[in-house]
């Protein structure tokens, strides 16, 4: 089936000639037809199956009679984030260039006051996100009276942001008789609910079953550690036949670490994620589609929806916290019936997230073994081989002479072992050598000539008799002692003071408040 058979204007087959197009997807042939005889459809679709291109083709052909009016868009698209918004403005820029058809682009982070101007001229297509698209509303900026179809695309993704409650209301400001077409690559239960609500007897397309991984892609979880994860995805970028891949991370801090670590180590990698400027988020976004860059470190922001060309790797550096952020985040390889992989880095405390996206998905992930490599921003320390320290006045042991020196120099070398073996007090000062010897100044012996014997000098006790009218060192008073002997300080006599009672004394220490004042 080629896209001539879908009942398309020639225009717009020469638009999709010239992008390189020839056959459609299975969303696309299933979805087309069914949007041009002006039914309402919801889609259900994988991400990374060309269901943009489902809605923006008819509506190209379908808007291409009428007239525009001022504040009043013909047709209305809600994205999610302002990338998808985006992305959808390009697809009409792309296949609608043979038609002259006005669009407008609602989006935060932009000047309102653009935005405002082309409303007042009138556009056929109005794509915006339910956050800014209420604002303007509210502020009578915008009428939505005049608009006959409505896109929600990626709905399941408004749910997890919360935007339910702003497309119930925006609904309640359309038209009744309208054409609506939902797209979501889920159906949980509130998305069901908002089916049946605002749509009239829907066809359902699905082409695959929900949250279901495209076949197209290589999945692989790669276990590490939560300290290795860094050095592992270098490992990983290098060993892999990358060209062009995607980093998600689940925090915006991470995001700019990983993106800055990246450059560091040569690689041409950048960043998006929430705290960007809307337009610094699409320079980064051109810049990766014009090869300028081939590693995109992103957050959940950008898993949705975009549809880069050439995308051969995904990674996954944190497992997602909701199993259907996995599905959208490796679709975004192997899109157009390309192939691709998706390599997912896990720790031990990942093993409940991945049990629920296996869960979703009906698949087994294939697991690849650890390999850790060593971590280059932490590199380990080696363990300290610290010789034992031995003490100065203990005695060394046998062995550790016998290690010192060999069994022939220790016979040579027996007086210094000898002298190494004194005891622990001779290396202090001894007491008598630290206080003034008297043997020193004693006289010499004297020898007697007729019995050749020495007299021994007097003794210490013998010293001490002949000294003991000097007072000796241990004799005198001590200072604690002297200070104790010496008689206590009189204390000032106090004028006596005479009472009625008769007391005639000393006034109290305590009540001499003229005297201490």
């Amino acid at each position: 089936m080629t896209f001539a058979d879908l009942g398309l204007s020639d225009e717009l087959l020469r638009a999709i000639g010239e992008s390189g197009y020839t056959e459609p997807t299975p969303i696309q042939a299933q979805a087309i037809p069914p949007v041009l005889m002006m039914k309402d459809i919801v889609g259900i679709a994988q991400t990374g199956t060309g269901k943009t291109a489902a809605f923006v083709l008819p509506m190209i052909d379908i808007l291409g009679q009428g007239r525009s009016r001022a504040r009043m868009p013909r047709s209305l698209i809600l994205e999610p984030t302002r990338e998808l918004a985006a992305q959808v403005a390009e697809n009409f820029e792309k296949y609608g260039k043979y038609h002259k058809l006005s669009m407008a682009l609602l989006i935060g982070g932009v000047s309102m006051g653009d935005q405002q101007a082309a409303l007042e001229k009138g556009v056929d297509v109005l794509i915006a996100t339910p956050g800014r698209l209420m604002d303007l509303f509210q502020r009578g900026k915008i009428l939505l009276n005049g608009c006959s179809l409505l896109v929600i695309d990626e709905a399941d993704r408004m749910l997890d942001m919360g935007f339910i409650p702003d497309i119930e209301e925006i609904c309640s400001k359309l038209p009744a008789t309208r054409q609506t077409l939902l797209f979501s690559a889920t159906m949980p239960p509130p998305i069901k609910k908002l089916a049946d609500k605002f749509l009239s007897n829907p066809k359902r397309i699905e082409v695959s079953r929900p949250a279901s991984a495209n076949l197209q892609i290589e999945q692989l979880l790669v276990e590490v550690s939560s300290r290795n994860k860094k050095s592992r995805l270098r490992d990983l970028l290098r060993a892999e036949d990358v060209r062009t891949a995607i980093i998600f991370s689940n925090r915006k801090t991470m995001v700019r670490e990983l993106a800055d670590t990246l450059r560091r180590d040569g690689f041409a990698a950048s960043q998006i994620h929430g705290d960007m400027e809307q337009a610094e988020r699409l320079r980064e976004l051109e810049r990766f589609k014009a090869g300028e860059i081939n590693i995109l470190v992103a957050s959940d922001v950008a898993a949705r929806g975009l549809d880069i060309k050439g995308v051969s790797h995904v990674f996954n550096f944190d497992v997602p916290w909701h199993p259907d952020d996995y599905v959208h985040r490796i679709g975004r390889t192997g899109r157009g019936g390309a192939t691709g992989k998706a390599i997912t880095l896990v720790t031990p405390e990942d093993a409940e997230a991945i049990d629920q996206i296996e869960k979703l998905t009906s698949t087994k992930i294939p697991r690849a073994a650890g390999n850790d490599a060593p971590v280059p921003d932490a590199p380990a320390e080696a363990p300290r081989t610290e010789e034992p320290r031995r003490d100065r006045g203990r005695r060394p042991r046998r062995e550790e002479r016998t290690e010192q020196a060999p069994v022939e120099a220790s016979r040579a070398d027996a007086p210094r072992q000898e002298e190494a073996a004194a005891p622990r007090e001779e290396a202090a000062p001894r007491r008598e050598e630290a206080a003034p010897r008297r043997e020193a100044v004693s006289p010499q012996p004297r020898v007697d000539a007729g019995t050749h014997r020495a007299e021994r000098p007097a003794s210490r006790r013998d010293d001490r008799s002949r000294t003991d009218s000097a007072p000796r060192r241990d004799d005198r008073p001590r200072r604690d002692d002297r200070r104790d002997d010496r008689p206590p300080a009189r204390e000032p006599e106090l004028p006596a003071i005479e009472t009625a009672d008769g007391w005639n004394g000393p006034i109290p220490a305590f009540l001499d408040y003229k005297l201490r004042s």
